[in-house]
């Protein structure tokens, strides 16, 4: 028996619907192609195809044989209709409602509809609706035959809806991979490099390309032994046993064309729900501070130890030396003897204190007590206490007479003058130490000068640094690395900046910088 021809071109179109569901990739295309065959199997002079929007309300999804104008006016009145928990037996049939109404007002009542729901496994996702424009209702067949298209439609919509859910997921894992301070792999079953983000690239100084879909053996290669099992050696034993079974390695990274760097990778196992390894995400976290904190600790405790140790063993030996019941001592070797105990007494207490001032530093607890202080006067009583210390060195003051008074902590500023000339007279053999002050503008510059071997080029950015003392400074002198520290704190909490001025074979010159009101 022979199929009517609108039944065969029903079958036709049908076909050609279900071919482009698993073809074509762009949504609207599709939607339109959908609406055009039912408009025209219909025998109607228009449609739309209304869909939910993802965050709620409806839009226009696609249109045909319908002016720009009366879609614009549509939008919001779409955009009106609320959203209801039975979506098919409310807003369907107001949306209806709607069309019908603002059809039949604007054509004057030339236009009929007709509206069928798109429904995928119970949920409403959108709605198609036909228009004709000569008299007579849509007949059961004529619904019947729109349901088919809505249902591909319908399809479309969902498939479409699934495929912007994925791209949307993967958007956000790219923007957490690149926001991440620590590198990420993800790395496949077989150890493949998968994904990684622009952290890890800069940790082992290559492009992501560089590092995409490489073995992870060939990219994680560590200099020397690892604390903790590398992910072979963990395989290797049955890693992982559990979905939660977390594995850490430490160690040196090898990286390309520089040096290698400390790291600590944590691997974590993604499972299927049969236990079967899918993937294994790697964050790798740069260990360069954490190992500079125990490289710190170790040179203050070194330091420390040592600079206690000395003048706790004078200070014992004269003690025990002073209390001999079988030696009698004269007045002036007394004497001696407890002006070295006073002044040892004093090396500790000033390296005790000096130790707080860096912990309150650390701590955020570092107070300035202002007051007017004239720096001039300041240095000059300075100078005459410290030159009594010593007889090889000539302490020069050279400051206007007329240097503003600041508003400063006298102390703080006395511990940074006492810490520049006692390093002159400790570093300087002999010779000239001045104490230059000038004003510039809105600033007073103070710099502090010497005839010593100077300070070398390479030591220069280190030497505020908290416990750092020179190769050749370590030999020579006693210091526990903390005065020049200091003295950058008091002055940047002043407002001003320290620096060294380099002069090669001229003796040391370290300046610092004070702001005041005119």
């Amino acid at each position: 028996m022979m199929l009517p021809d609108y039944r065969v071109r029903q079958r036709d179109y049908l076909l050609e619907l279900t071919r482009a569901l698993t073809q074509e990739l762009d949504l609207d295309k599709l939607l339109e192609r959908v609406l055009t065959i039912s408009v025209e199997m219909l025998a109607g002079q228009a449609g739309l195809i209304v869909s939910r929007k993802e965050g709620g309300g409806w839009r226009v999804a696609a249109a045909n044989g319908i002016h720009p104008a009366f879609l614009h006016y549509l939008e919001p009145l779409l955009a009106q209709i609320a959203e209801n928990e039975d979506p098919e037996n409310y807003e369907i049939p107001e949306i209806n409602r709607l069309l019908k109404n603002v059809t039949y007002t604007a054509s004057l009542g030339l236009l009929t509809g007709v509206g069928i729901p798109l429904i995928v496994r119970g949920e409403v996702i959108g709605v198609i609706f036909i228009f004709r424009s000569y008299t007579g209702g849509f007949s059961l067949n004529d619904r019947a035959l729109l349901g088919s298209f809505a249902d591909q439609a319908a399809i479309a919509l969902r498939n479409a809806q699934l495929y912007t859910q994925v791209r949307q997921e993967n958007q956000r894992l790219d923007a957490l991979l690149d926001s991440a301070a620590d590198g990420i792999l993800i790395l496949s079953a077989d150890h493949h490099i998968e994904r990684l983000n622009l952290a890890f690239a800069m940790m082992w100084n290559g492009y992501q390309t560089d590092i995409q879909n490489k073995l992870h053996e060939e990219i994680i290669q560590w200099e020397g032994k690892t604390q903790g099992l590398t992910l072979i050696e963990a395989e290797a034993g049955g890693w992982p046993l559990t979905p939660h079974a977390h594995l850490y390695v430490e160690g040196d990274l090898k990286r390309k064309h520089v040096n290698p760097l400390p790291v600590g990778i944590t691997y974590a196992p993604l499972l299927s729900t049969d236990g079967t390894l899918l993937n294994v995400i790697a964050t790798i976290r740069d260990l360069t501070r954490f190992r500079q904190a125990d490289e710190l600790k170790s040179t203050f405790i070194s330091i420390i130890s040592h600079e206690l140790k000395t003048p706790v063993a004078l200070i014992k030996g004269y003690v025990s030396t002073l209390r001999r019941e079988d030696a009698t001592w004269d007045r002036a070797v007394i004497a001696d003897s407890l002006e070295v105990i006073e002044e040892e007494a004093d090396r500790l207490s000033e390296l005790i204190e000096n130790m707080l001032d860096a912990s309150r530093l650390q701590a955020g607890a570092f107070a300035l007590r202002r007051a007017d202080v004239n720096l001039r006067d300041l240095t000059n009583r300075l100078a005459d206490r410290l030159q009594i210390q010593t007889s090889n060195h000539n302490i020069i003051v050279d400051m206007p007479a007329d240097l503003p008074v600041i508003l400063a902590d006298e102390d703080r500023l006395r511990q940074v003058l006492s810490n520049l000339i006692t390093n002159s007279i400790k570093y300087a053999p002999g010779g000239e130490i001045r104490i230059k002050g000038q004003v510039r503008q809105d600033q007073i510059i103070v710099c502090v000068s010497d005839e010593g071997p100077g300070i070398q080029l390479s030591d220069i950015p280190h030497i505020f640094d908290r416990f750092y003392r020179s190769p050749e400074a370590t030999r020579n002198t006693k210091g526990a690395g903390l005065g020049l520290y200091l003295a950058r704190a008091v002055v940047e909490a002043h407002g001003g900046r320290i620096w060294v001025d380099p002069q090669p074979d001229k003796g040391a010159r370290i300046c610092f910088s004070l702001p005041f009101s005119q």
